[in-house]
C-alpha cells in the first residue's frame, strides 16, 4: 500500500478519467451485499492502458474521504452512520473546494504551520507515539467553490 499525501478536490483530472474512476469504483461496489460507506481508493497512473490504479478498498469509512468533514454537508462519518442505522441519506453536496494534509510521522510537528491558516481545519488522531509512515492527523484547507478547479 501506499500512503496518501494530499488530496486535492475537486481532482485535476480529465472528464474521461473521472468517468472511469466512477465506472470502476461503481463495477466493485456494485456486486457486493453491503451498507455502508465504502472507501474505493485509486490512484492516478501515467500507462496509457491502465490510467487507475485501485490502492485500496475499504468497508469502512476512508482517510481518502476525510476532506468530507469540512467540505461537505453531509461527512463520510455521518453518512456511515445514517446507512447503518437505516436513516434517509443525506446530502453529499460539496459547498468547498478543499486540499487534505495528510499528516504522517514526523509531519505532525508542523502542524503550527497550518493552524495560523484561517482556512485551515486540523484533525489530530490523539496518537501519542510518532513513528514515520503513521498517519497522526489531517488538515483540510477550505476554498470557496470553484476556486481550486484549473
Amino acid at each position: 500500500n501506499l500512503i496518501l499525501d494530499v488530496s486535492t478536490i475537486p481532482a485535476n483530472i480529465s472528464d474521461d478519467v473521472k468517468q472511469r474512476a466512477c465506472k470502476l469504483a461503481s463495477d466493485i461496489i456494485s456486486g457486493l451485499d453491503y451498507i455502508g460507506v465504502m472507501g474505493v481508493e485509486l490512484f492516478v497512473s501515467n500507462k496509457p492502458d491502465a490510467p487507475l490504479i485501485v490502492n485500496e478498498i475499504a468497508p469502512r469509512v476512508h482517510n481518502s474521504g476525510h476532506w468530507t468533514q469540512d467540505a461537505c454537508i453531509t461527512s463520510q462519518f455521518e453518512q456511515h452512520i445514517r446507512a447503518i442505522t437505516n436513516l434517509p441519506l443525506g446530502d453529499t453536496l460539496r459547498h468547498s473546494d478543499v486540499i487534505m494534509k495528510n499528516l504522517i510521522g514526523a509531519d505532525v510537528y508542523q502542524i503550527n504551520k497550518y493552524a495560523s491558516q484561517p482556512n485551515a481545519k486540523i484533525h489530530l488522531y490523539g496518537k501519542s507515539i510518532v513513528k514515520e509512515g503513521r498517519k497522526m492527523a489531517h488538515v483540510n484547507l477550505l476554498y470557496p467553490l470553484g476556486k481550486l478547479r484549473a
